[in-house]
């Protein structure tokens, strides 16, 4: 078998790869019999002279290889017919942004696996990069707030930027004893709570974040769905209702609104839940919070302030509350400041690549490699020879150019169908 690392070809280009050079090269010794080929790129984390020095051949032309491994979608026009990808799609929610992607894979006779859709028997994701998505965000996050208020300045993250850079340069300055809320309970929140924990913020408790109490430092609360919503008929909050009928249930945001000057959004966001915070609750004068870091970087979905996705080169912007619209970064104290870069892990391009590509070679590659059956890339496989695969076969006339009315990111769920949305859904779950 020959395995390819190909370059990434979509804009703005992503710096990530899916094997890392050390990683290769381990494979190749562990599978003397099949081969690995990387293509030559100028934008990886890793340059071509680091894949050479491992021993793995370097080259433009990968024709011959059997499985391509990348990160992002491919363009369409270096798609090579009937061979088996493996990158994020995009498309299995029916974003339509993606459809001419989707009919060139099956055009083509490809085999394409999602690594969106590599969960385990309990459809918990096995290879992704939440946790540094949450990790990042609130360094940029940081970073915004000390440029809005003149506090400090912390460095840029370039292409060669790690986590103890990123740590240190949070230590090197005094934040603010400002209160920052996080929202949600899944690996994106886990990312966030663990860098404020690296730099000693402290903790708080709900009662403690909610009162007049002084602070010392920053400090936080994270609150998943089970404190930010209420029932509309006012009886108690339950998960598995919450979960089949987020329509039942409203806001109770603003009360941490009136308390939080910085909110880092991690949360998972049902487009059938209510809206946090509404164009009215946005220029509600008791709202304190005017920093606002959306990983999660749903446009116009649970925080209407985030009007679009920021790039790393420009990661900030302002959102005017009496308007509700979009003006430049830090120009007014009545502004609120928006952080919603939707890319975020790729400023640590070096590290998320070697822990993906872990995650990869455990549960993709090792399979793969020893010829072994594997449910976790069935369950990944949309595509077998171009042809959509029985998990996937609700796509049949989104493949088509209908475009759905109802998708998993449109105004309801209940039309799509229970696998796709499940892996989703799913990370409302407080035992994720």
């Amino acid at each position: 078998m020959k395995i390819g690392l190909i370059r990434e070809t979509k804009t703005p280009v992503d710096n990530r790869v899916a094997l890392t050079p050390e990683q290769m090269a381990a494979l190749q010794e562990r599978y003397p019999n099949d081969t690995f080929v990387a293509q030559s790129s100028d934008t990886r984390a890793f340059s071509d002279d680091a894949y050479r020095a491992t021993g793995i051949n370097v080259r433009e032309n990968m024709d011959d290889c059997d499985v391509l491994f990348g990160i992002k979608e491919v363009e369409i026009s270096t798609l090579l017919p009937n061979k088996h990808y493996f990158f994020f799609g995009h498309f299995a929610k029916q974003q339509t942004a993606n459809l001419p992607l989707l009919q060139a894979l099956m055009s083509k006779g490809i085999t394409f696996s999602d690594y969106e859709y590599l969960v385990d028997d309990h459809n918990r994701r096995l290879c992704a990069f939440g946790w540094w998505a949450g990790f990042v965000g609130t360094y940029y996050t940081l970073r915004g707030y000390g440029l809005r208020h003149g506090l400090y300045e912390l460095p840029k993250p370039d292409r060669h930027f790690s986590m103890e850079k990123l740590i240190a340069a949070l230590r090197a300055i005094t934040l603010p004893p400002v209160r920052l809320l996080v929202t949600g309970n899944g690996r994106v929140s886990h990312g966030v709570q663990e860098l404020l924990e690296q730099i000693d913020s402290e903790q708080l408790t709900e009662t403690e974040f909610l009162s007049d109490i002084p602070i010392r430092k920053l400090s936080f609360c994270a609150a998943d769905a089970d404190r930010l919503v209420v029932r509309k008929d006012g009886n108690a909050f339950s998960w598995p209702d919450f979960l089949a009928h987020p329509a039942d249930y409203r806001s109770d945001f603003m009360r941490w609104g009136r308390h939080a000057d910085i909110l880092i959004a991690a949360h998972f966001w049902n487009p059938e839940a209510p809206v946090y915070l509404t164009r009215e609750d946005l220029a509600d004068p008791e709202l304190r919070i005017r920093f606002i870091g959306d990983i999660s970087c749903d446009i116009q979905g649970s925080l209407k302030s985030t009007l679009r996705a920021s790039t790393h080169d420009a990661p900030y912007y302002d959102y005017d509350p009496a308007t509700a619209t979009e003006q430049p970064a830090f120009s007014s104290d009545q502004n609120i400041t928006v952080m919603a870069v939707d890319t975020c892990p790729n400023a640590l391009a070096a590290d998320t690549s070697a822990y993906f590509g872990e995650k990869l070679i455990e549960h993709v590659l090792t399979p793969l490699l020893e010829r072994r059956h594997s449910d976790v890339i069935d369950r990944a496989t949309i595509l077998d020879g171009g042809q959509l695969t029985p998990r996937f076969e609700y796509l049949t006339d989104f493949a088509k150019g209908n475009t759905p009315v109802e998708t998993c990111h449109g105004a309801s769920l209940q039309k799509a169908t229970e696998n796709t949305c499940r892996g989703t859904s799913l990370q409302y779950s407080p035992k994720r």
